[in-house]
Order: structure tokens, then sequence, then C-alpha cells
């Protein structure tokens, strides 16, 4: 039996070419330099699993206090148990364990398993496919000239990706701190369906706080428009009021994304026939281990889920169901380059070729990290275990 030796996040510099608005969105940016996190897991036979993350999710109290004492002396390829030893920890740690964080370790774990083992984590999983349709994911609405300023300009761009290969398009909407409201979006929705035409599916995520009525009227507008489905126009805390919406709209409503619980939100959100889609993230909802249990899930009560986000996580659960249609690839703009990897990587993990994405083929999550460049621009390290 192989055991976890060290847990340790390396801190490095990196270039990114976007920006965070006040609110939590992206937009397009010019390039500057940002600090990026590796999260490492070494057992004792020597095999190691990495994940990015961003560094206050692993932050030292979180490495030291949680997660190491959690998998140090553990049979490293134990990931369900392991991943409920540091699940547990969050109710004592004060908000400090975040499920991005836990998410962040069970990653690692699962790499360190597929290349202990030399296959895809997809393949551990369980293996249903190998290739996925990936939808083009837009980042928010802005005010950048030839950017997604205005309904005409988010039907240009829709004409665009659609000659780029993808048969999915999701709108983000304006949200604050641009100005925003349900008209607006009712406009781009319908400038983009005119554009690509009746065979492009359509998705949209809006505005996150409108209230009942206004979600119910962008909705109805919806309905007319043969939407695919409908996400986050509220919030997502009052279940009630997604099941209220649900019941009155053609246009099938996806979620949850935000909400915390894990797979058990999602079992809350199914049981109140508060969605008819079911939405699950790798990176947002604790890890691969809550990702699968929630696909299942869904597929007991014959309703799809489709995964938030995108990146090898994302893969490796889409790979390892047919329970859901899309891979989310993006966040896309017009004057964004999605596909040039990021300095610390040699290659993107999902590149696109006639519409779709096909899963990894090297052991592991299949991210190709550059570990010259991350060692050459490290700033910071912690961790605990035997060096």
């Amino acid at each position: 039996m192989a055991v976890v030796e060290r847990v340790i996040v390396t801190v490095f510099t990196t270039v990114t070419r976007s920006v965070v608005d006040g609110h939590g969105h992206r937009h397009p940016g010019p390039p500057r330099e940002v600090r990026e996190a590796l999260l490492t897991v070494t057992d004792s036979d020597g095999a190691t699993g990495h994940c990015l993350a961003a560094p206050d999710t692993v932050r030292e109290t979180v490495i030291t206090g949680h997660i190491g004492p959690a998998l140090i002396g553990q049979d490293s390829l134990d990931r369900e148990r392991l991943w409920h030893r540091v699940a547990r920890r969050q109710r004592g740690a004060q908000g400090n364990l975040s499920d991005r964080a836990l998410s962040a370790a069970d990653q690692a774990l699962w790499d360190l398993a597929g290349r202990k083992l030399g296959l895809p984590v997809w393949k551990l999983l369980g293996g249903a496919r190998s290739e996925v349709p990936a939808y083009a994911s837009t980042m928010c609405g802005d005010d950048i000239p030839g950017g997604l300023a205005t309904p005409e300009d988010y039907a240009a761009f829709a004409k665009e990706l659609v000659s780029r290969g993808y048969r999915g398009i999701k709108l983000h909407t304006w949200m604050p701190p641009m100005p925003y409201g349900v008209d607006r979006d009712i406009e781009a929705c319908a400038a983009v369906r005119e554009a690509v035409g009746p065979d492009v599916a359509l998705m949209l995520d809006s505005n996150h706080w409108y209230s009942r009525s206004e979600a119910l009227t962008l909705g109805r507008a919806l309905d007319e428009l043969n939407f695919a489905w409908y996400e986050e126009p509220m919030e997502e805390a009052s279940v009630q009021s997604y099941r209220w919406l649900a019941d009155q709209l053609r246009t099938p409503i996806l979620g949850p994304e935000t909400s915390w619980g894990k797979h058990m939100a999602r079992a809350e959100w199914v049981a109140a026939g508060a969605c008819d889609i079911l939405r699950v993230g790798v990176v947002g909802s604790g890890g691969i281990i809550p990702a699968i249990k929630a696909v299942h899930l869904a597929e007991s009560f014959g309703m799809d889920c489709e995964i938030h986000g995108n990146g090898s996580g994302a893969l490796a659960v889409i790979g390892a169901t047919l329970c859901g249609q899309w891979y989310e690839r993006g966040l896309l703009h017009p004057h964004s380059d999605y596909d040039t990897p990021a300095p610390h990587l040699r290659s993107i993990v999902d590149p696109l070729a006639g519409g779709k994405v096909r899963m990894p083929d090297t052991p592991g999550l299949g991210d190709d990290l550059d570990t010259d460049y991350i060692a050459s621009r490290t700033v910071a390290s912690w961790g605990t275990g035997s060096q």
C-alpha cells in the first residue's frame, strides 16, 4: 500500500489576458502578470498528482490545517474515503475550507491515480465516450467597442462561432456593474436566434438576481425563441422560486450552479421539481466525486446533468457518463484568444475539432503542465509531509 507522504502548494507567476470586474465577471484585457497555484500530492511510491487552483483557495492554513492532516499517511488510492475525510473537516473550519479547496485535493488524487495506473481519469471513472459536442460559452456583456456591447455584437459573434464549428452557443448577457435588464436580454437573444437560424442550440445565463416576474417575462421570450435551456435568472437559494418558474415555462430550467451543498443540494432541487436539467461543477461543487454522484442522481430520474465550466476535471466527468449532451467551452469573446495556452501550459486540454472536444488520452487528468516554466517562476511554496 502506498500512502500519501506530501501535500505541497507551489505558487508561481504567469500571464493572463483577462480582467475580472467588481462583481466577479471576466472580460478581455491586456496581458498582465498574475499568481497561480499548483497543488501536488505525492505518495510513498513517488507517484504524483496535480491540480491548478487559485492561491487563496489552497492557502497555507488550508493545507497545513486541514487537507494535509486528512491525507498524510492514508492510502493514496482511497479517493472516496479521503474525500469524506477532507469534506467532514469543513464543519469545524469556520469557512476556511471551501468546496474549491476540497475539489483541488480531490482532483489531485484522481490525477495521481490515473498517472500511477497509466489511465486517463475518465477511463478510471468508467469510460462512456471519447468525444463530446462543445457549446460556445460567451463572456458577459460589456461596453467594449466591437465586443459584446449590443445585441448586434452578440449576433455577429454568434455567426462567427457557428463558422468555427459550434452547434451550440450560450449567452452570458449583461450583469452588474454593467447596465442590464430583461428587455435588453430579450433583444440579444432574438438577434442571435435570427443570426444563426433554428438549428443551432441556444442557451441563456442571464443576470442572477432578477425577480420572479422579471425571470418569467424573460423565460416566456425564450419559449418563443426555442432556447435549449434557461440558467440562473434568480437567486438560487430560493428553490421554490425555481420550482415556480419551471412550472410555467416550456424552456428547460438548468440548475443549480452556485448553490452550496454539493450533490446533496442537487438532490433537493430534483425532489422539489426546481429544474428540468441538473447542473453541477467539478471546481465549485467539491470535486469529481460529488460531481459523479450528481450525474448518477440525474440519471436515476431520467434527467440530463450538464457539467458547469471547462477544463480537465469537467472532461473527466463528461467522458465517464452519457448523462448530459455538452461540454462548456469558454469563456469566449470577440477580443479573446481561447486557443492559445497560458504560459504555464504546453497545450490546452480541450482543442475543438468539428464542433467536438476529445477526451484526453494521457494518464491522469490530462493537463499539459510546463513544469520548467512553473519552477522558474515560483515565488512561494507551502505544505506538509516528509521532504
